[in-house]
């Protein structure tokens, strides 16, 4: 089977950022969308990755992030923090971790980074964009973001694998 060309992974990159882009710019714009956006986004930076195109996945990133930053300002640093980069982290670890014990210790480490993003996230959102959580997640925030955002983000990043494993079946019948 010969290698794919260098304008495939560019043409498929670009098609990647587009949906990560425009998503995100629509989570910004409705606000009830915005996690959706966040996901969609990452999902779309999975794309790249079928193919094992890291470059052109970082690329992906770092565009949709910089095309959505004008119209979604500091609704976008979720994404920059952590869900953009998640898909790029997971990638790199199911690359070159092999062993058990450094798969629970990159589990522990990503479960660190996803609640210090949302604690930073959080911490945005609300000063600079205004945006309101219930009284009961502000009381008690550090309970609700350490407790039970370490118990999401383990159900996430399992999940977030599978998502992973079914982009690649899915990217794997393009001939390319």
């Amino acid at each position: 089977m010969k290698k794919p060309s260098r304008t495939f992974e560019i043409a498929l990159s670009a098609i990647a950022c587009a949906f990560a882009a425009g998503f995100l710019m629509l989570g910004t714009l409705t606000p009830f969308l915005l996690a959706t956006g966040y996901l969609v986004a990452a999902f779309a930076l999975m794309v790249p990755l079928s193919k094992n195109y890291l470059w052109g996945s970082l690329l992906c990133y770092l565009a949709a992030g910089l095309i959505a930053l004008p119209l979604g300002g500091v609704r976008i640093v979720p994404y920059a923090v952590f869900f953009g980069l998640h898909p790029i982290v997971n990638y790199l670890q199911k690359k070159y971790v092999k062993k058990t014990p450094f798969k629970a210790l990159c589990l522990l480490a990503k479960t660190v980074w996803f609640d210090f993003a949302m604690w930073l996230s959080f911490y945005l959102l609300t000063e600079f964009a205004g945006m309101t959580f219930p009284e009961i997640v502000t009381q008690y925030l550090y309970l609700v973001l350490f407790v039970g955002g370490s118990v999401f983000f383990v159900v996430y990043d399992i999940m977030i694998f599978f998502c992973q494993r079914s982009a690649d079946s899915v990217i794997r019948r393009i001939r390319r």
